[in-house]
């Protein structure tokens, strides 16, 4: 059983989502006895668009700016009771930079809020949110959504592989901080469907494909603390997913495994992980393994 996180690196920008973020990681930090650290990114003017000399004066400026949004943002998560450890300030692209340094503190977490205009925006612009998804190492925390923390509820994504394994072994410790719920939930991929009736419309699978998968998946959540609620469905994964987090009306957490490498690829999510990220409207909690890792 995976513990909580004992290093967190929050990522802030001064916006309305990283105020979200904040309160995620204050609350985290706070519940799990975790070291809080707070990272802010800034990027120079590019040099082609400028004179030599105005480049330095303005790169001079915007650091000067930069590091007093992270002396402000530090002092608003002291003031809500976050204890921080330590400040940091980069230059350079924010997904590489907070990924680097997520990195050389060996933080456990990284806990970002989530920029853009709505899921339709979310799914052709990406964000940086999803670049630090795509370089960190360690599992990702994409805070969102007004009022939408903290969880009463964890959604976990299984599709058999190590990463969904260890999302699912967080996902479930932090459930446990926060007294929420967990819903176990594997998606079977339309292609393993054939139809019983050629008038019907709605995919069925093999009894023995269902029977295997449904075993597997009742012994995943027996191995999981607190034996969570299981749900298997056929279809879209990151539709359905998304589905189940938004149907209750509670506030959820959905935890996912950026991809499965292992031989029962036919459960993988896949590209899941993306797409829930760019739909749905509350946080997602996004580990990813290496194929090092997976093997």
């Amino acid at each position: 059983m995976r513990t909580p996180p004992k290093k967190i690196l929050l990522a802030t920008d001064g916006s309305g989502d990283a105020a979200l973020a904040a309160r995620a990681a204050i609350d985290l930090s706070n519940k799990a006895g975790a070291e809080l650290h707070v990272v802010h990114v800034w990027t120079s003017i590019p040099p082609t668009a400028y004179p030599a000399m105005s480049v330095n004066r303005h790169a001079h400026l915007y650091e000067e700016g930069a590091r007093e949004l992270l002396e402000t943002e530090v002092k608003r998560v002291r003031e809500s009771g976050g204890a921080v450890e330590a400040e940091h300030l980069r230059e350079g692209r924010p997904p590489d930079e907070i990924a680097a340094l997520a990195d050389e503190l060996a933080a456990d977490l990284i806990v970002v809020g989530s920029r853009g205009a709505g899921p339709v925006k979310r799914l052709v612009t990406g964000s940086v949110s999803e670049g630090v998804v795509a370089l960190a190492s360690c599992p990702v925390l994409v805070v969102r959504g007004e009022g939408s923390w903290p969880p009463a509820r964890v959604i976990v994504g299984d599709d058999s592989s190590a990463a969904a394994t260890r999302a699912a072994d967080l996902g479930v410790s932090l459930a446990e901080l926060f007294g929420a719920s967990v819903v176990l939930v594997r998606v079977y991929p339309p292609q393993l469907a054939f139809r019983t009736d050629g008038a019907s419309e709605t995919p069925a699978i093999s009894e023995e494909v269902l029977k295997m998968g449904d075993e597997s998946l009742r012994r995943r959540a027996e191995s999981l603390q607190g034996r969570p609620d299981v749900r298997g469905e056929v279809g879209d994964a990151a539709a359905i997913i998304q589905r189940i987090a938004e149907d209750s009306g509670e506030k959820t957490l959905v935890a996912l495994g950026s991809r499965g490498l292992d031989a029962v690829r036919r459960f993988t999510l896949g590209s899941v992980s993306t797409d829930v990220l760019r739909a749905v409207e509350g946080p997602v909690l996004i580990v990813k393994l290496s194929e090092e890792s997976e093997s």
